[in-house]
C-alpha cells in the first residue's frame, strides 16, 4: 500500500508517536523532560541524529548490505553509524552551543542507545520506504518525539507548582502522567492509514 507524504507525517507525529504509541525512547523521554528548554534541545539533537542516521543507514543498506548479501549485519552496522553520528553531534554542540551541551549533560550520549533512532532506521527498511519517504518519516518521527518531550516537560513544570503527595513526587507521577498522555494520543488512532 502506497501512502502519501502528508499521511506519513501525520501518522508518524500523532497516530504512531514513537514514544507514546511505540514506547521507544522512554529513557530520554523521562530523563530530559524536566524543563522545556532542555526538551527542545534534546528534540533538536534527536532530529539531527535521526535524519542523518536514517539517510546514512538507508544508503548503507541499499548500496552496501543488500548487494553484498550482508543484510544480517544490519543491526550492528546501524548501531555503529548511530554511535558515530552522536559523537559528531556531541563535538559540534560542545563547540557551538556549550550551554546546551551542559544542559543536556549525560542525556546526549543516551541518543546513542535511544532505541527510537535505531527503530526508525529499521522501520524504514521493513516498510520498504524509498529515500524521500525515509527522510520525511525520520523527520516526522523526530518531531513527534520532540512534541511528546515538550508536552511532558510542560506538564512536569506545572506539577512542580502543584501539591503532589510526597510518595508520588518525581518519577512515579511522571510515569502516571506519561500513561495518561499516551492514552490521550490514542485518540488519534484511525486519523490516517498507517504504512
Amino acid at each position: 500500500m502506497e501512502i502519501g507524504i502528508f499521511a506519513l507525517v501525520i501518522g508518524a507525529i500523532f497516530v504512531n508517536n514513537v514514544v507514546l504509541s511505540q514506547f521507544l525512547g522512554i529513557c530520554p523521554f523521562l530523563g530530559v523532560s524536566k524543563d522545556v528548554k532542555s526538551s527542545l534541545g534534546m528534540g533538536g539533537a534527536v532530529l539531527f541524529v535521526m535524519l542523518l542516521a536514517t539517510l546514512v543507514t538507508y544508503l548503507l543498506y541499499t548500496y552496501v548490505l543488500v548487494p553484498l548479501n550482508l543484510t544480517y549485519l544490519q543491526t550492528i552496522s546501524y548501531i555503529l553509524v548511530i554511535a558515530g553520528l552522536v559523537q559528531m553531534v556531541e563535538i559540534v554542540l560542545k563547540k557551538i552551543a556549550p550551554a546546551l551541551y551542559q544542559t543536556l549533560g549525560v542525556f546526549l550520549p543516551l541518543i546513542t542507545t535511544n532505541c527510537a533512532v535505531l527503530g526508525v532506521a529499521i522501520n524504514v527498511v521493513q516498510k520498504h520506504m524509498n529515500l524521500l519517504q525515509s527522510v520525511v518519516y525520520s523527520c516526522a518521527i523526530a518531531v513527534g518525539f520532540t512534541l511528546a518531550l515538550v508536552i511532558m516537560a510542560g506538564l512536569r513544570e506545572q506539577m512542580e507548582l502543584t501539591s503532589v503527595p510526597k510518595g508520588m513526587k518525581g518519577v512515579p507521577i511522571a510515569l502516571i502522567t506519561a500513561g495518561i498522555l499516551a492514552m490521550a494520543f490514542m485518540g488519534f488512532n484511525g486519523l490516517v492509514p498507517l504504512p
